[in-house]
């Protein structure tokens, strides 16, 4: 376990390594200069070299780079050029909203695609399956803005049962995880159907039937606990996705979260937020394939860390 956990934490390094190498590059191929964004549309020319040189953007890019690297490796993320605060401490207060979201959205899509999933597969080929995959294939092909826009306005406009947006209470969590599990649970039902339906093929399930176990039971049981593995490596993903922010789902609720955050440093091209959130999705990310591949033995006993 301890040689497999090195290993990983190596090539997290690697990867991160890698993330934030890209991630600079890129922001800096921007056809924008994020000076003029800071000083200014009636700035001088003398105000944004100066500005250009308070925030090193006067140096070459490697040099940029090193001295950035420098930096996160003592926990420093930089300070946000529009905000001028400390984008560690932004990115904090914004987690409590993110996290509260992703397990909430993580709750709704196995609420909606397990049994959605499971459903189908018992009734392969019948009108049952056929209705829950159509409908699976209209929640993923549904951009999220129609889905919680369409929400918004059941719900909250014209019955009034939730607030149209904002961050406090449950009830202004509901429609923003309904949207995520709608979305989300499409794909989870399509991926339970596909593994429950392999599993009920297997020998000890046809044995089970013989020896006149419920149907239920056979699948609830013996089915269930088979087919549930790669569900646990879809909720990894799902963990790093979430944590990196939903942009789109948070902008339409109002939602504090990451998202959010990160939309708006796009928008004044704010390169320490846009970096900073980055790395830390990159880093939710990697813990959350972790975070799967360690529940995986305890689903399977057969798997084995290597």
């Amino acid at each position: 376990m301890l040689l497999y956990l090195s290993k990983r934490l190596v090539a997290s390094l690697f990867i991160l390594l890698g993330v934030s190498v890209v991630t600079f590059g890129l922001t800096f191929m921007i056809p924008a200069d994020p000076v003029a964004m800071i000083a200014g549309r009636n700035s001088t020319p003398e105000l944004r070299e100066q500005i250009r040189r308070q925030i090193g953007l006067d140096q070459p890019l490697p040099s940029q780079y090193a001295s950035y690297l420098g930096r996160l490796v003592r926990g420093d993320l930089g300070k946000s050029y529009a905000r001028k605060s400390d984008v560690g401490a932004l990115i904090a207060s914004r987690l409590p909203p993110t996290l509260l979201l992703m397990l909430a959205a993580i709750v709704a899509e196995l609420l909606i695609g397990l049994p959605a999933g499971i459903y189908a597969a018992a009734r392969r080929g019948r009108v049952g399956d056929k209705v829950a995959m159509t409908l699976s294939f209209l929640s993923v092909s549904t951009p999220q803005f129609v889905l919680g826009l369409t929400l918004l306005y059941l719900f909250s406009y014209l019955l009034n049962w939730f607030p149209l947006g904002g961050y406090g209470s449950f009830s202004h969590i509901v429609l923003p995880a309904l949207t995520l599990g709608l979305a989300g649970g499409g794909w989870y039902s399509r991926m339970m159907r596909s593994s429950m339906i392999e599993v009920l093929r297997n020998d000890y399930i046809r044995t089970a039937r013989a020896k006149g176990m419920p149907e239920w039971q056979v699948i609830m049981n013996h089915g269930l606990r088979n087919a549930i593995l790669p569900i646990v490596a879809m909720i990894g993903l799902d963990v790093g996705i979430f944590m990196s922010g939903v942009v789109v789902v948070e902008n339409v609720f109002g939602w504090p979260g990451i998202g959010q955050l990160m939309w708006q440093a796009i928008q004044s091209l704010d390169i320490p937020i846009i970096m900073g959130v980055t790395i830390v999705a990159a880093l939710f990310i990697v813990l959350g394939n972790l975070i799967a591949d360690m529940i995986a033995p305890l689903v399977d006993p057969r798997i084995q860390l290597r």
